[in-house]
């Protein structure tokens, strides 16, 4: 038995942030970012907004295309870096918000890659047919995290959520496989070290602005490029299958230089690539599933099309997914 995605959804907030606007704040340039980024604007969740609401509204989408209803789901994945609270888990809120009542529900960090994380988990629980629908979230309210005064990292990030449903598929279908990766020993490449129990929150960390994301950007690039190639060969070797066999690469919209890097190594056209960073930036978590209810909304994924979903992210963590749709 295969683990299906059977609906998608997504939400991303009201207010656009472009690079003029940085601009504004700090010394840069749109043409400065969109060189080096390929980010032209990003979603700032409102002030009450929270990470759950932003998920909430992205399941709700995942629900009404699947045609299922709350109370049918089992279990409630979140893969978030920023959620609501320290506990309880932001997709036991998000289970409130559903009235999903017969589900369990726990949150996943990965960083960048926690959907994919949190998507091995949730295909494992359909494959063992110890749940029949389950809920996998990503969804991050990255601006409560960022230094506006750095613009290394003020430029890249912005808020967003996205959510698939997952169910029972044919043998021949679905999910074919995820392969994860992580090192902890190049946890400080991206990080943000304040306010938790190794540096807890104080003064100091909020002037410092400790709470804040960390990125060594020209090593992080090096590493995501070498590891993003690999686990995409990975994926494909293990099916039997070849880059040309990918109709879509579904990739964690964190630069454009870094999605184009790997495309260079795959020998893949830019053509089978789905982008949408220069609207949204780098959502983390959310970026695969946001990437990917656009391109099934807009037409251009087809019953039968091969995808190819790549992420790499803090921890430092990577993984591939290679799905039959």
């Amino acid at each position: 038995m295969r683990a299906q995605i059977i609906g998608t959804g997504s939400y991303v907030p009201e207010t656009v942030l472009t690079n003029a606007d940085i601009a504004k704040r700090i010394d840069t340039t749109d043409h400065w970012i969109v060189e080096r980024t390929g980010v032209r604007e990003r979603r700032i969740a409102a002030k009450d907004e929270a990470t759950s609401d932003l998920a909430y509204k992205a399941a709700l989408q995942a629900l009404e295309s699947a045609e299922v209803l709350p109370k049918d789901i089992d279990l409630i994945l979140v893969a978030t870096a920023t959620p609501d609270m320290f506990f309880p888990s932001t997709a036991c809120i998000v289970q409130d918000k559903l009235k999903a009542v017969n589900a369990a529900a726990f949150d996943l960090s990965a960083a960048c890659s926690g959907f994919l994380y949190a998507l091995s988990v949730g295909e494992q629980y359909i494959r063992s047919g110890t749940y029949r629908k389950v809920l996998v979230i990503g969804a991050e309210v990255m601006s409560r995290l960022t230094d506006w005064t750095d613009r290394r990292t003020c430029i890249l990030f912005g808020d967003a959520a996205g959510a698939v449903l997952l169910s029972a598929a044919h043998p021949h279908d679905g999910i074919l496989s995820i392969h994860l990766h992580s090192d902890g020993s190049l946890w400080d490449l991206i990080c943000v070290p304040g306010g938790g129990t190794a540096i807890p929150p104080s003064e100091k960390v909020l002037m410092e602005h400790l709470n804040t994301i960390k990125m060594k950007g020209n090593e992080t690039f090096k590493v995501a490029v070498r590891s993003l190639g690999e686990v995409a060969l990975e994926a494909l070797q293990a099916n039997g299958l070849h880059p040309s066999d990918v109709d879509h690469l579904i990739p964690h919209q964190a630069n454009l230089r870094i999605i184009h890097a790997v495309l260079t190594r795959l020998h893949m056209s830019k053509g089978k690539v789905v982008v949408n960073l220069d609207k949204y930036g780098n959502t983390s978590a959310a970026s695969i599933p946001l990437a990917l209810d656009e391109a099934v909304r807009d037409g251009r994924i087809k019953k039968k099309d091969l995808l190819l979903f790549l992420a790499f992210g803090g921890g430092l963590t990577w993984a591939s997914a290679l799905v039959r749709w």
